[in-house]
């Protein structure tokens, strides 16, 4: 989501801030600023892209030694430049308009008390030029200030409810950033150059510039100055937080031959799949020890001996890779699960059980509804937890005790895709493991499963070369404003997906539903204006699936199929078909879901969306 770069430098490091801010800009964002001491504070701001903020920068000639920048997606207030950071203070007696005062400050993450103290502020005769709850942090800090900012950081922080990364700089101070974190990331960079030091909420932004990487706890506070900073933690005492390399290469986000990351992104698949399912000979347990464990002494094969249920916490693409996984542990490890979006479990009341492994699923590690459901399942005593993760250094690896690491690589399109498939690859592999350590996996099986994981890549290739009939389906799609999609069984999941997609980059309204349900209300909304999506493999529900597929027809809906080869469903009238190059048993999803994420990005390409960056939506999700 909202993206925070600073720097303490020797030499001017505007334009490192900016590139951070570009590094960082598929996160989501709808205004972006950056802000240096130059004899006083000085900002630029806009709510266009990083691009238009670097020729601003120009323009005005901004430089400094010393400096903080945002990427900024709007929860309080609208996207405009008067709300964009970074936030400068405006003391008792000051116009807001006027002359900046002496704080500049960025913020991730949202002040839930900001009301309360916005009341206190005015009345001591504070003004405010935004409706951000950034502001009430930048004007709070000045008011406690007394010469000494990371005091003054300090004991602004104990005032604060809600969640935050912030990045602050004083001009009565001009050699420091003060940051500082509670449920939102934020990292510090080590540089190599003149003892110059950074702040980011991400390593990427970082990328070229270090890869001397601090992640910061929970709690932490951290004073960057140059050639030297300390960290404290949140019980206020120093600590010292390892240094790790961490190689954030910036050319994993280059667009290449391609006309958009999301199809970049979609193509890479068969690539992601085998990177991720590497190294794979066996189904053994120890594939989950992963680099979450730190140390612990926790043992993936214990662990599985020892718990009887799985509950699964995820939100949004991550959550139906999640329900997907569901039919693969309860069909082939005959392990009970339950599947929660983890922005409902953290807020219900529920039955824990200590033989419970809690698995959390996040592209980047870093989602806070997640981490969050994540911290309550462990308050309520469930600590066998393991996540599936594409980032090692996140905060979800390293709180979870066991971990598997995918390797999608970076992902820029804001719209999920081979972060999905490698999901999957990673959620059967825990699948059999489990299995084989309750002892329902034969040779045999194992073997099977394996052989057909390595033919993955391959067969998703063959998929890809659905393109041209896919882009045909979107000419008939983009002229529309509502779909259905429909799938059973193991592939309901995948339709949820499929309109999810539609949804996200067309703005086409889209809903999915399992099949056997369009009798009992949405049937009543077909119509010939409505194209109804079938995901239609050759399984046990196949011939359930054509009754519905019928009720269709029979209302006079046009429905648009991705059919195995051998269901003997054939184009007609009203009913278009697309034959997938084979039946793929339980790994079939993986298959399905690919033509319908062709299917949302050629649509979205013919009705002229900006593909990469939706509306309203950001990529990583570190608010509530």
């Amino acid at each position: 989501m909202c993206g925070i770069v600073g720097a303490v430098s020797s030499r001017n490091i505007v334009p490192i801030l900016v590139q951070g801010l570009h590094r960082l800009e598929y996160r989501g964002y709808d205004s972006c600023g950056v802000a240096v001491y130059a004899d006083g504070l000085k900002r630029a701001r806009s709510t266009e892209r990083v691009a238009e903020l670097m020729a601003q920068v120009e323009q005005e000639h901004l430089q400094g030694t010393i400096g903080i920048a945002h990427t900024r997606w709007a929860t309080h207030g609208a996207p405009a430049v008067h709300n964009a950071h970074p936030h400068f203070s405006h003391g008792p007696g000051q116009d807001a308009g006027g002359k900046a005062g002496r704080i500049a400050l960025v913020h991730n993450g949202i002040i839930e008390n900001h009301e309360e103290l916005r009341a206190a502020l005015r009345a001591k005769g504070y003004t405010f030029a935004s409706q951000t709850d950034t502001e009430v942090i930048c004007h709070l800090i000045d008011s406690l200030y007394d010469g000494d900012l990371f005091e003054a950081v300090q004991a602004a922080v104990r005032q604060l409810h809600g969640a935050y990364a912030i990045a602050v700089f004083c001009k009565d101070e001009p050699h420091r950033v003060v940051g500082a974190r509670a449920g939102s990331p934020l990292i510090l960079g080590v540089g190599a150059e003149g003892g110059e030091n950074f702040l980011a909420s991400d390593a990427m932004a970082l990328a070229g510039v270090t890869d001397q990487i601090v992640y910061l706890e929970e709690g932490d506070l951290v004073d960057v100055q140059l050639g030297k900073y300390w960290v404290v933690d949140k019980s206020h005492k120093a600590v010292t937080r390892p240094v790790k390399t961490v190689q954030a290469h910036s050319g994993a986000a280059e667009l290449g031959p391609y006309r958009h990351y999301m199809q970049k992104e979609i193509f890479e698949q068969p690539r992601a799949v085998a990177d991720t399912l590497e190294g794979v000979q066996a189904v053994v347990p120890e594939l989950f020890d992963g680099a979450g464990e730190k140390g612990s002494g926790a043992s993936a094969w214990r662990v599985f001996k020892e718990i009887d249920n799985v509950l699964i916490l995820a939100c949004g693409t991550s959550y139906y890779s999640g329900c997907t996984a569901k039919y693969w542990l309860e069909g082939i490890a005959k392990i009970p699960t339950q599947v929660e979006i983890a922005s409902e479990y953290r807020y219900r009341e529920s039955v824990p059980s200590p033989t419970t492994l809690v698995v959390t699923i996040s592209q980047s590690g870093e989602t806070a509804d997640t981490l969050a459901a994540l911290r309550h399942a462990q308050g309520l005593g469930m600590t066998h937890t393991l996540t599936v993760c594409n980032v090692a250094s996140s905060a979800m690896v390293r709180e979870c005790k066991l971990a598997y690491i995918t390797r999608a690589g970076v992902e820029i399109g804001v719209a999920s895709t081979k972060a999905f498939t490698t999901q999957l690859a990673g959620l059967f592999l825990l699948t059999l493991a489990l299995a084989q350590a309750k002892g329902r996996l034969t040779e045999s099986q194992e073997a099977a499963h394996l052989k057909a994981m390595r033919h993955l890549p391959a067969a998703l290739t063959a998929v890809l070369a659905l393109e041209p009939q896919i882009i045909s389906w979107s000419e008939d799609f983009a002229g529309k404003e509502h779909a259905l999609f429909l799938g059973r069984g193991l592939h309901y999941p995948i339709a949820l997906e499929g309109a999810l997609k539609l949804k996200e980059i067309t703005y086409i309204h889209a809903e999915a539903y399992a099949a056997g349900e369009l009798k009992h209300g949405p049937l009543a909304l077909v119509t010939g204006d409505m194209p109804v999506v079938t995901v239609a493999p050759n399984d046990a529900l196949l011939e359930k699936l054509k009754s519905n597929m019928q009720e269709v027809r029979a209302r006079g809906g046009v429905l648009y199929v991705l059919a195995d080869a051998d269901t003997h469903i054939e184009s007609e009238d009203g009913i278009h078909v697309i034959r997938m190059p084979e039946h793929y048993g339980p790994l079939s999803p993986l298959l399905h879901v690919v033509p319908l994420q062709l299917l949302a990005y050629h649509t979205a390409c013919a009705r002229g969306t900006d593909v990469d960056k939706p509306r309203n939506l950001a990529k990583s999700v570190t608010v509530e």
